[in-house]
């Protein structure tokens, strides 16, 4: 069973990110558990930029407890969002070509015998 139904993004993605959700459930026929690997994926990019954007604030390093320099802690939770982010796009096979107007989405990769 395949889902082309309309269905609504988690509430808890920013604007853009939801945007791109539904932007995939739209071209793409999506199974239920692609459904849960696109939301993953969504939730891995949103927790990449909110990293990307403490980092941006803060700075690379931050100062220890003794005055030295230890690297920010959210370069770490950063670089683990991006690498979840590329391979769940990677597991869902969204770097196909995109679909032709006027056809029918295309089966994700691991849907095809």
């Amino acid at each position: 069973m395949t889902s082309k139904r309309r269905n609504p993004p988690p509430s808890h993605l920013k604007t853009k990110t939801a945007d791109w959700w539904r932007s995939v459930h739209e071209d793409y026929t999506l199974e239920p558990h692609h459904t849960r690997l696109l939301t993953l994926a969504a939730e891995a990019w949103d927790r990449c930029q909110q990293a990307r954007e403490e980092v941006g604030r803060d700075g690379i390093t931050v100062k220890t407890s003794d005055g030295g320099l230890k690297a920010h802690p959210a370069i770490a939770i950063e670089r683990d969002a991006r690498l979840a982010f590329a391979r769940l796009v990677r597991e869902l096979d969204l770097d196909v070509d995109p679909p032709v107007a006027g056809r029918r989405p295309p089966a994700l990769a691991s849907n095809r015998g």
